[in-house]
């Protein structure tokens, strides 16, 4: 089998489990609260990473790490996992996942918005034509298609779901000013976050879990959202000729996941969030953010 075949089922491969974490976290909240499941899915995915390193033989790389990289390492630790998955869990707790997904697809457009300022990067017509494509597919899931009342489902959810995409966005273009292994770095930003992590779910909830199907779920998110989805992704990648080719799979995975959380999650699928989802990845797609950050895209 060729590179390029290869590159294509690592990439699917992602794409498909990125696809099931929307319902993952709706499931799991139904027995942790997002503090817990911050805690436990940080945990799991610190663990994977760790084993994924000491597997390859790049654990040794990892530590002693300079004092410049620790700190670098705590900040970014600091993003993620401890603010974003934060505000993205507390989210979905808020909202129908088929609200939440979407919103939080929107990562893409913060990326684009926030390098100009952060990155000194121009922005032109098609990026502001794009974000307001985009932004309105935001309007029409958030209202349910009812656009006019402007009734939302929770305006702070939908605030702390477009908040994780800026936090996330954040995070990546803080990203590209280290020039460490991939894989390496996460391991330590999920090291140096662990502690963040922990003493929120401390202050503000109770490290006991009730039902040990809420560890399962923990277990799930770590295992996929923040393992094993992040590594297949990396050797698509590395794999493919062109980030582009690949690059571009990214846009199927918020419609599968819709139909993820029709069949797992029992939710009704409302064409409003269809008709704003289409829109949503409609603005993306024409201001090309998938093509020219591909080597940074996620769920």
């Amino acid at each position: 089998m060729s590179r390029q075949r290869w590159a294509y089922l690592h990439a699917i491969g992602a794409v498909l489990l990125w696809s099931t974490v929307a319902s993952a976290f709706k499931l799991s909240l139904r027995y942790l609260d997002y503090a817990q499941l911050l805690l436990y899915s940080s945990i799991v995915a610190t663990l994977f990473l760790g084993a994924v390193l000491a597997v390859t033989h790049r654990l040794g790389r990892v530590f002693p790490c300079s004092r410049r990289e620790c700190l670098k390492s705590v900040g970014l630790g600091f993003l993620n996992p401890f603010l974003y998955y934060a505000v993205l869990f507390k989210a979905y707790a808020l909202l129908p996942a088929q609200v939440a997904q979407p919103l939080n697809y929107t990562w893409a457009i913060a990326l684009a918005l926030l390098s100009v300022p952060i990155l000194k990067q121009r922005i032109g017509a098609r990026d502001i034509v794009g974000g307001l494509i985009c932004y309105a597919g935001v309007l029409v899931i958030a209202t349910g298609g009812d656009l006019f009342s402007f009734g939302v489902v929770s305006p702070l959810g939908v605030a702390l779901a477009l908040g994780s995409t800026v936090v996330w966005a954040l995070y990546w273009i803080y990203n590209t000013r280290d020039d460490r292994d991939p894989a390496e770095r996460l391991f330590l930003n999920f090291v140096f976050g662990l502690p963040f992590v922990l003493i929120y779910c401390l202050v503000f909830s109770d490290v006991r879990v009730a039902n040990p199907l809420g560890f399962v779920g923990a277990a799930y998110v770590g295992l996929v959202e923040m393992g094993v989805a992040f590594v297949l992704w990396l050797s698509a990648l590395r794999l493919s000729e062109t980030t582009a080719k690949v690059g571009n799979l990214i846009f199927f995975s918020p419609f599968v996941s819709l139909l993820f959380i029709r069949t797992f999650v029992g939710e009704d699928i409302r064409t409003a969030t269809v008709v704003g989802l289409v829109l949503v990845v409609a603005g993306i797609a024409f201001q090309g953010v998938g093509r020219r950050s591909s080597q940074i895209s996620r769920q």
